[in-house]
């Protein structure tokens, strides 16, 4: 179920059809609650969870109750609980979140309205479909899994992490999984858990056990999060909360001789990139003293402002970010004017595949859109800079596919990366990939130097997309745009093979 690639002799050279029957996806934010049975045909979850209703088939379309293993009563009702447990998920204080094992993604679907951004992260399982069902109802989700490799964030980067009975062994091996949580959440953020051991004193006859076995579980559970320096923040009914310290005195006392011992500077604590975990405690770098939760701006103030790690970034500077976020607001209002379809509900699921402080994100805020910000894993580092704002992203490798489903995204934007890494990536794969992960209908916007707009028109064309040259908003030869739209087609075995044949 981890991240993995076939080597290069085995890679294809095709389209992905869409399945029979698939349609233009219901549009935001209708599609929060229902989507199209034929765009995601997968019955498994509906016929194996439908008492926890997750989501429920009806004719042809799946609608999604709210439902999850631990809030029979909805999300809403859970949701309004871990609230009043944690207030500064109420005053902007908590922004961005990762919700591990996520199901559906309905949990971060109903935080959107709280004022709350969630990765939602889940393999492909025995459930199927899960990412796919959460993109398709327009909520930020991607493939993932906490296995034996650092999960594609970096360090100190979400303020909450949650996990509503997602089956991690957290206490097994020496607690590995949970030090990478440590090493997500930003100083003072919070880790949420729902489910076995928490409430075991009411709910573990349910859970075909004993209550002494549950509780030596959940003291096993609080002595592991003592060692990474967390604390029991609050706890009632299914849900407890722990929170990460917002110093770093508590590491202080740690020596070699300790369990889990500080981790030493050989690996950098954004290095992820099929990066082993490891049993260590990343611990928060000393000279930045303004990235705990304490310290960082509350939403929407922290968007527009420059965080300490732009020093980490080569030339970064608080007037550097001022300048890149007046010129993406100019860039997005000229995209606008020959592609109204952005800013609209014709667009909801949009990628930057290679941004560097989500300035493209920034500039679409107020728009009915969500941005995953994407940072090359051999690029520079700036994606700390854009969860610092209080955005979302990952770290990818463009030389190979991206942790999604076919047919998820509605607007892929890029920014001179074929000029950036045509060295080492080919083209042709690229949009290959680009073709695979964007849906019948949806857009794409190529900003590329001149020398690579031909025969990238070239090749886009030849997937059956149409694609027109456009001037940037300065007007100037040696930079252009390719404004591309991908059509709707089915191979001609389908059903629907005729009118929209490819």
């Amino acid at each position: 179920m981890e991240r993995h690639c076939p080597p290069m002799t085995e890679r294809e050279e095709c389209l992905v059809p869409p399945p029979d029957g698939y349609k233009p996806p219901i549009r935001w934010p209708k599609s929060r609650n229902e989507c199209w049975y034929r765009n995601v045909p997968y019955d498994w979850i509906n016929n194996r969870k439908s008492n926890q209703h997750w989501l429920r088939k009806e004719g042809d379309k799946f609608f999604f109750p709210g439902g999850g293993t631990m809030f029979p009563n909805g999300v809403g009702a859970y949701l309004d609980l871990m609230q009043s447990l944690i207030p500064e998920m109420k005053d902007g204080t908590v922004r961005t979140a990762i919700d591990t094992g996520c199901g559906v993604a309905s949990w971060g679907g109903d935080l959107l309205d709280r004022g709350v951004l969630t990765v939602s992260l889940a393999p492909r399982d025995n459930h199927e479909a899960q990412i796919q069902f959460a993109l398709e109802r327009g909520i930020p989700a991607i493939l993932g899994i906490i296995s034996t490799q650092r999960l594609p964030f970096p360090s100190n980067s979400f303020d909450l992490a949650h996990c509503s009975r997602c089956l991690i062994p957290w206490t097994e091996f020496g607690g590995i999984y949970l030090m990478e949580v440590h090493r997500l959440l930003r100083p003072g953020g919070f880790w949420v858990l729902s489910g076995p051991p928490i409430n075991y004193e009411n709910r573990w006859h349910g859970w075909n056990t004993t209550v002494e076995e549950k509780k030596a579980d959940f003291d096993k559970l609080e002595k592991l999060l003592a060692s990474l320096c967390f604390k029991l923040y609050n706890k009632k009914g299914d849900i407890a909360v722990w929170q990460k310290a917002l110093d770093n005195s508590c590491y202080d006392k740690l020596n070699p001789a300790t369990y889990p011992s500080k981790c030493d500077d050989s690996m950098d604590a954004d290095s992820v990139w099929y990066t082993p975990l490891r049993s260590c405690l990343t611990v928060p770098n000393p000279n930045f003293n303004k990235f705990g939760l304490n310290s960082t701006p509350k939403w929407p103030d922290r968007l527009d402002v420059a965080s300490e790690r732009i020093t980490m970034v080569p030339g970064g500077n608080s007037g550097g970010f001022k300048h890149d976020n007046s010129k993406w607001k100019a860039r997005a209002n000229h995209y606008k004017s020959f592609l109204p379809a952005l800013g609209s509900d014709k667009i909801r699921n949009v990628m930057d595949m290679n941004t560097l402080y989500g300035g493209f994100a920034a500039a679409l805020i107020n728009d009915p859109v969500w941005v995953m910000n994407v940072v090359s894993s051999y690029g520079v580092n700036s994606l700390g800079v854009v969860y610092d704002r209080g955005l979302i992203g990952t770290y990818h490798d463009w030389c190979e596919a991206f942790s999604t489903y076919p047919r998820t995204y509605d607007l892929l934007h890029l920014d001179g990366l074929f000029t950036a890494e045509s060295h080492r990536c080919e083209v042709k794969y690229v949009l290959l990939e680009m073709d695979r992960i964007l849906r019948p209908s949806g857009y794409a916007i190529i900003r590329e130097s001149s020398y690579f707009i031909d025969s990238i028109a070239t090749i886009a064309r030849g997937m059956g997309w149409d694609c027109q040259k456009k001037d940037t908003e300065y007007n100037i030869e040696k930079e252009k745009l390719l404004i591309c739209q991908k059509k709707l087609w089915y191979p001609k075995h389908s059903e629907q093979y005729g009118s929209a044949s490819k």
